[in-house]
Order: C-alpha cells, then structure tokens, then sequence
C-alpha cells in the first residue's frame, strides 16, 4: 500500500498511468475511492494521482487540526515525493476549495484546475444548514449513519456503494469533523481575480443549488471554462464520468495547456 510520511503522518496515495499528471482532492468523508471512474479511463492518456486526506480512508490521524492550507502543503509533500514539478488539481465538492486554495499558495507548481461542483465559499443558507447538519451527526458519532448516506447518494451501482462505504468508515471521526468546520469559514472570493490559471469548471444542471458558485467562479476567474452535464445531479465523478471525464481529456489537451 503507497505510502508518503508527512510530519509522522501517513498519507495513502495511488499513482496510475504517464503524461500530464492530475491530483484528484475528494470532500470530507468520502475517499480517494470515489475517483475510480477517473483513475481507470483517465490514466490511459494522463498520470493520475489520489490520495486520502489525513483523518480520512487509510491515511492516518491527524493532530494537527485539518485545514485547506494544511491539506495544500500534503499535496505539494506528495508532488516533492513523487518527483512531479507541475500538476493540474482537480477537486470534487469541497475539494474545489482546496484546488482554489493550492492554486493561490503554489503557483509555481501548478498547471491549472479543475473544480467539480465546487465553490470558494460556503455562502448560502441551504449548503451551510447541510455541510452543518453533517458536522454534528460526525460529532455526535453518527458516521456509519453519514456515511451510509452519503455512499449511496455518490454511488451508481451497488458494487461502487459497498466500496465508498467501507473506506469512509477507515476515517477517523475528529478528522473528518474538522474538514466540515473548515469548510464553513473557507472564503477565498475576494482572491479569485489573481488566479490566471486555465480552470474548468463543471456542474450538473439538476444541481441548481450550486448554479450560483458556478457563475460566481466563473465570473470572477480570469480564465475559466463553465460547462453543465445535461440532467446530472451534484455526484459528477461517479454518476458522470464518462461525460465528466470527457471534458477534463479535452480541457488539458487543448492549445494552450
């Protein structure tokens, strides 16, 4: 099993195919497994890289509270391991912030993002009540509860839900807790004009609550691509990757990447 140490923590990650490297950044609870349907079909063309964060999946507890720059400075640690000068980042959910947020500390390593029904901030009243509500079902010990639930809602067969399930219940509670608190606080609007990175952004048109982050991103981004999946739902990775992983082949492969 692939292993980084970073401060005494282990960190599992996995590296699959050659070419322009791509890190995947999953959203609290959920694991480096929900990228599956990109490891298989985008390592043909592309190194694809996943890893679990600290407190999450096989990757170990973390003392240190989990925050988006403490996640960022993981990923630059497992790029160093790897020997890898520039990537791509590319994150699901939540893991949009962190993309936002590497982009802004490590410029100089970075080729450009990808964001996934993201946001740079959690700023409207439905989203903060959810991402909240999961926060103290993990604080009250209800996680095989949360995590059932959020399992079946990324999984699209059976087989997918039981693998999703299993890992998210390696995290460690505490960890996973402080992924949501930060999530809340996260606010990297006001920066998103100094980002000049090529960056798409994609998103379901059945996930309206999130419309709103995309053409705030798209509008405040210097030079960002939006496109919306056709009759598709916030779960894009899982429930639509074929389509999703389409736009991200054609994303890096235009003139210009």
């Amino acid at each position: 099993m692939p292993m980084v140490d970073v401060d005494g923590i282990s960190l599992y990650y996995t590296v699959k195919g050659e070419g322009t490297p791509i890190v995947f950044i999953h959203p609290p609870l959920l694991t480096s497994a929900n990228f599956r349907y990109q490891i298989e079909e985008l390592s043909q063309r592309f190194k694809v890289i996943t890893f679990d964060i600290r407190g999450h999946g096989r990757s170990s507890y973390s003392v240190q509270p989990i925050t988006y720059p403490l996640i960022v400075e993981d990923i630059k640690r497992l790029l160093d391991h790897l020997r890898i000068p520039k990537a791509f980042l590319c994150g699901y959910s939540t893991g949009g912030s962190i993309v936002l947020e590497f982009l802004l500390t490590f410029p100089e390593i970075a080729l450009g993002g990808i964001v996934i029904s993201g946001m740079s901030e959690v700023g409207d009243w439905y989203l903060k009540k959810r991402v909240s509500f999961a926060r103290i079902l993990v604080k009250a010990g209800a996680v095989r509860f949360l995590a059932s639930a959020i399992s079946w809602g990324n999984a699209n067969k059976q087989v997918m839900f039981k693998e999703l399930f299993k890992e998210a219940l390696k995290g460690d509670a505490r960890n996973i807790e402080q992924y949501y608190r930060y999530c809340l606080q996260y606010n990297c609007t006001s920066r998103l004009t100094s980002i000049y990175f090529p960056i798409l952004l994609v998103y379901g048109t059945k996930d309206k609550s999130f419309h709103g982050y995309a053409n705030l991103l798209h509008e405040k981004l210097p030079s960002s691509e939006l496109k919306f999946l056709p009759k598709e739902k916030h779960q894009l990775p899982t429930k639509a990757a074929k389509q999703l992983n389409r736009l991200i082949k054609q994303f890096i492969n235009s003139p210009g990447k």
